[in-house]
């Protein structure tokens, strides 16, 4: 880092959204720290993902924190519930993790005030995506301002900026920009119910949508899949 730069924090999940978010602000001129949460996600792979995207990104500090949500449970990502392989539906389904992005923003803060950084890069996404409200946009702004009420920083003025690039971009959107960023798909990963041999399933809510969003973009993916949703066996 020189000394004219500054320090963005980016919640990196090994997800494709938190890789195109973390690439963008490198590209924006800032010191990389990166936060990723072991929260007992049965799509622990992703934590592996993590580790590869912030060492091709030069991310500075990589803090790889424990925090086991499987103690609650009431998620298809954090109990012994089966994850939809049906399609993408209406309602939020049940992979939703109560509250998740309320508490990664909140120990993203935290890491962020530590490093003397007012940045924060989340890869939240409001269009394509599977209905979570964490995500949303008034959720977003809704934060930003509770940090600068709860925090030293806040208070003294320096408040947290949080910056949510792909917010209003498709799948496709986010495809596009992980090419022309010179990005590798398969360093990231996606699938919430990695299929037996370590290959993404295909078939769950955040396959079909990555799978769609690539395909829309004309981008390839290369990523390996156990199948693909219009595969007819």
């Amino acid at each position: 880092m020189t000394r004219s730069q500054k320090i963005a924090v980016v919640l990196l999940s090994g997800g494709l959204d938190s890789m195109v978010t973390s690439a963008i602000a490198r590209e924006k001129g800032y010191a990389l720290h990166a936060l990723t949460i072991d929260y007992g996600q049965r799509h622990s792979r992703e934590l592996q993902s993590a580790k590869a995207i912030a060492e091709k990104l030069g991310v500075e500090r990589h803090v790889n924190l424990p925090l086991d949500l499987r103690q609650f449970g009431a998620s298809a990502l954090t109990a012994d519930i089966d994850v939809p392989k049906d399609g993408v539906g209406d309602d939020i389904p049940v992979t939703y993790v109560p509250a998740r992005n309320l508490l990664f923003l909140a120990l993203t803060t935290s890491f962020a005030e530590s490093s003397g950084a007012s940045d924060i890069f989340i890869g939240v996404n409001a269009l394509d995506y599977s209905g979570y409200p964490d995500c949303r946009p008034e959720f977003i702004a809704s934060f930003a301002e509770t940090a600068r009420l709860g925090t030293k920083q806040g208070v003294e003025g320096r408040p947290f900026t949080i910056h949510a690039p792909l917010q209003q971009m498709t799948k496709a959107d986010i495809a596009r920009e992980c090419a022309r960023l010179g990005l590798d798909p398969a360093w990231s990963w996606s699938c919430y119910d990695p299929a037996p041999g370590g290959r993404a399933c295909g078939l769950c809510d955040s396959c079909r949508l990555r799978i769609k969003g690539f395909a829309e973009a004309g981008v390839t993916d290369t990523l390996s899949y156990a199948c693909k949703p219009d595969d007819e066996t």
